[in-house]
């Protein structure tokens, strides 16, 4: 039997010799004839994996506090993002959405790794500090990532919308004098651009589809798009961050571009009147926010500092 290295380690290959009779794989044995199993499932070793080099930027760069508080932002949001978007595992109306809306989540989690980890570096935390042991008023996320999942088509209409948001913002952020924010938004953008357009082929294919999906799309709409206003207020931390940070406003007329076009071809009116006062920037949030940290925290929490 010879033996061949592959990335999970080393995996045995079976020769002619390793068949019995009745057509049976024999076991291995080791020099003193025992079979060389050390467990029920045989042994088997995994290539350790460097977590950190996964992250984008420079690894020593140090944030400011501002920098720091404005990394929060955009690592909030794709943190309580990521973790909304998991639920529908197992859940999605299709296999393949199972499948779609786990890559989408994986994909802001990463966003989020990398910006918390330099978020931390103002005052030494980890990343995972800042994701299991801040509370609710220390978190900087949108209103609008915190809007419950609701069905399917409110889903998609909260991801619509805030991936729309997300291309912008990244588009822009690439130019940042901030070295490390720079390279995070160049690798983010390549991911958001897909869940962009992923976003906007459902939103087309539910406002175009049956009578019952084309009404929940235009509730859903309407559900979330009163929360859209406050991604694009400008608070005081953007002036002192001139050259560094996004204005949020600047990426308002982009962002409704986007979204005129899609509800266009989707024969959906853009909703008015009401406008929600918004306050994820200032530590003042949603009553979801809550419920979703509770659930994404309990283990890291009730062991602290466990490894496996």
């Amino acid at each position: 039997m010879s033996v061949t290295n592959s990335g999970l380690g080393r995996v045995p290959s079976v020769g002619a010799d390793d068949v019995r009779p009745n057509g049976r794989i024999a076991p291995r044995s080791g020099a003193d004839g025992m079979p060389e199993h050390t467990g029920a499932h045989g042994s088997v070793t995994v290539d350790e994996v460097a977590l950190t080099a996964e992250l984008s930027g420079d690894a020593d760069a140090i944030a400011t506090p501002d920098v720091a508080e404005y990394a929060l932002w955009l690592g909030d949001d794709a943190l309580i993002l990521s973790q909304q978007l998991g639920w529908w595992i197992a859940r999605a109306p299709e296999l393949e959405e199972d499948v779609a809306l786990g890559n989408i989540a994986l994909d802001l989690l990463g966003h989020a790794r990398s910006l918390l980890r330099y978020a931390g570096t103002a005052d030494g935390r980890s990343e995972d500090d800042l994701a299991y042991f801040r509370d609710e008023p220390d978190f900087r996320c949108a209103w609008i990532i915190e809007q419950p999942n609701g069905d399917f088509a409110q889903t998609i209409a909260r991801q619509l919308i805030a991936s729309t948001y997300m291309f912008e913002l990244y588009s822009a952020l690439c130019t940042s004098s901030d070295a490390t924010l720079a390279a995070i938004a160049e690798k983010s953008l390549k991911e958001v651009d897909y869940h962009r357009d992923h976003a906007v082929q459902w939103t087309l294919r539910l406002a175009g589809g049956t009578d019952e999906s084309r009404r929940r799309m235009l509730r859903a709409i309407s559900a979330v798009w009163p929360y859209a206003d406050e991604l694009f207020r400008d608070e005081p931390l953007i002036d002192r961050l001139d050259g560094i940070a996004v204005r949020p406003s600047t990426l308002r007329a982009g962002f409704d571009a986007v979204i005129a076009a899609v509800l266009d071809e989707a024969d959906v009116e853009l909703p008015s009147g009401f406008v929600s006062a918004g306050g994820g920037r200032r530590g003042i949030h949603f009553s979801t926010l809550g419920y979703v940290l509770a659930q994404m925290q309990v283990l890291a929490r009730q062991h602290p500092g466990a490894t496996w």
